[in-house]
């Protein structure tokens, strides 16, 4: 857009500093904008990525793919990228594009509300701020789960959710109790199952696995890449990885498809051909279909739970006491650390804080326990707020970065009117809402997700709450706005026609 075009000279508050903030921060100065404030209620950026610092944290898209396409990285160690590499990868590009001169550190946000035509921000320090456009890119897993066990507060050891892990406290040689079996409790068995004198892996359900390869790349590999623009780009678009994401999100689509019965038979073989013990193999064997629950990539997972100190617990959990975690049959696992793997609360979003739209409509109250938003972007009542990676969207089913990316260019398209002057509000309309949930939620119990487990993917009603869609029909969706979804305001005396007006009174 040429500056004979602009019309308003928009004011931008990006809510976090993670993945996403990062992305928005890039974009909106490559648009042109420089009235934009990032705020993040920690001390530095990065999301997931600095919180969570658990032993063997592992992302399980492979490196090259988990950039953004437009800042690949040469230097990964391995084909699955490291916690801290990836938080030194988001380091690096925050400093390189100078997002970091946007950002304000601890500065969390408590209240963000819509009066005349701005959103008006505190945050806890006591600052306030207004702005005509708000970005919410605050991840959706942030807020930790913590288990409803008696006796939490009893155990004499050291005891953490393993987002806040403390690295004070010493493992090797140690008695370590692993409550959760999700991706995070996986890795972290895998980690130190070589380095404990005894270990414990709590299940409440197993889990699938599927094997993948974990190789480090070379110095010569690396070389290759720094020296190769075209090499480089080609694997962050490695066509077997991408055929692997299309078979993946079809699957899930269709569960009865020739793609979801290679995916189980994968697994079925992989856990068959891995666990010699049969007792041990049956604990490790879920009641439940492949991918109802998210699918948990491990390279090594079946060989560490057959380790000499390492037991898997199946028995249901009764208390945790001074010593350790007493079972319902009476057993009394004596433990010198646990950590909490269970999890966070998947339906927070912007929550905890407090976000009013028009007319004093709370944001706590429009949700309640079922998060919902047009495309995961918009909510109507609350305009020139969107979010990425917000409700419904396709988290688990690819790459989130893709996802965000693709979601800006949606996004950026909603700015470019207000930004022109078409319109001085926009934001999805009830009947668009209500109608793509109608049509997700019917389409959500038929995914594979809905097959008959718990999981984090569902909503409060028990339906998935994640994108019930390929891959294809998300990008799809986001190439363009459908602004018939929309509801486009201008203000007393404009003269800008929009596809939807209504004059702010």
């Amino acid at each position: 857009m040429s500056g004979s075009e602009k019309h308003r000279d928009l004011r931008f508050v990006v809510i976090g500093a993670g993945m996403a903030g990062i992305l928005s921060g890039i974009k909106l100065q490559e648009a042109g904008h420089r009235n934009v404030t990032i705020y993040e209620k920690a001390d530095r950026i990065g999301g997931t990525w600095r919180e969570n610092t658990y032993p063997g944290l592992t992302c399980d898209v492979p490196s090259h793919s988990y950039t953004y396409s437009f800042e690949p990285n040469p230097d990964w160690s391995r084909y699955l990228p490291p916690g801290a590499e990836i938080q030194d990868y988001f380091e690096r590009t925050t400093r390189k594009y100078g997002v970091d001169k946007l950002i304000r550190f601890n500065e969390e946000i408590v209240s963000c509300e819509y009066r005349h035509g701005r959103w008006h921000i505190e945050t806890r320090n006591g600052t306030r701020d207004e702005a005509d456009v708000v970005i919410a890119a605050t991840g959706v897993l942030h807020v930790p789960r913590y288990p409803d066990i008696d006796g939490i507060d009893d155990f004499e050891g050291a005891i953490f959710h393993t987002s806040r892990w403390d690295h004070s406290v010493p493992l090797d040689d140690r008695r370590i109790g692993v409550i959760g079996t999700g991706s995070t409790g996986v890795q972290i068995v895998s980690a130190l199952s070589t380095r404990v004198k005894k270990l414990v892996h709590f299940q409440r359900t197993p889990q699938w696995i599927m094997p993948v390869e974990n190789p480090e790349f070379t110095e010569e590999q690396k070389e290759a890449f720094r020296n190769d623009p075209e090499l480089l780009k080609y694997m962050q678009n490695e066509p077997q990885y991408l055929a692997n994401v299309e078979r993946f999100t079809n699957a899930i689509v269709e569960p009865d498809s020739p793609a979801m019965e290679e995916i189980e038979t994968i697994v079925r073989d992989y856990l068959e051909n891995s666990v010699r013990d049969p007792e041990l193999r049956e604990k490790l064997r879920p009641s439940y279909r492949a991918a109802c629950k998210r699918l948990i990539f491990s390279p090594d997972f079946y060989e560490a739970v057959q380790r000499p100190a390492v037991e898997v617990e199946l028995g249901g959990i009764d208390r945790i006491e001074a010593k350790g975690v007493r079972m319902k049959d009476g057993t009394l696992h004596e433990l010198d650390v646990i950590a909490l793997a269970t999890g966070f609360k998947a339906d927070q979003f912007m929550r905890p804080m407090n976000v009013v739209g028009r007319h004093g409509v709370e944001l706590n109250e429009v949700w309640g326990d079922t998060p919902r938003a047009y495309l995961s972007i918009s909510i109507p009542d609350f305009p020139n707020l969107f979010m990425l990676n917000g409700p419904n969207g396709p988290v688990g089913n690819f790459s989130l970065i893709d996802i965000a990316e693709h979601q800006w260019h949606y996004v950026s398209q909603l700015i470019a009117r207000l930004e022109r002057g078409e319109c001085a509000e926009i934001c999805a309309t009830h009947e668009a809402l209500e109608q793509f949930d109608r049509d997700r939620i019917a389409a959500a119990k038929k995914t594979i997700f809905g097959s008959g487990c718990q999981s984090w993917y569902l909503d409060a009603r028990g339906v998935p709450a994640t994108w019930p869609w390929t891959q294809e029909r998300f990008y799809q969706a986001m190439a363009e706005p459908d602004y018939t979804a929309y509801e486009l305001v201008t203000r007393p005396g404009s003269s800008v026609e929009s596809p939807r007006q209504e004059e702010v009174l």
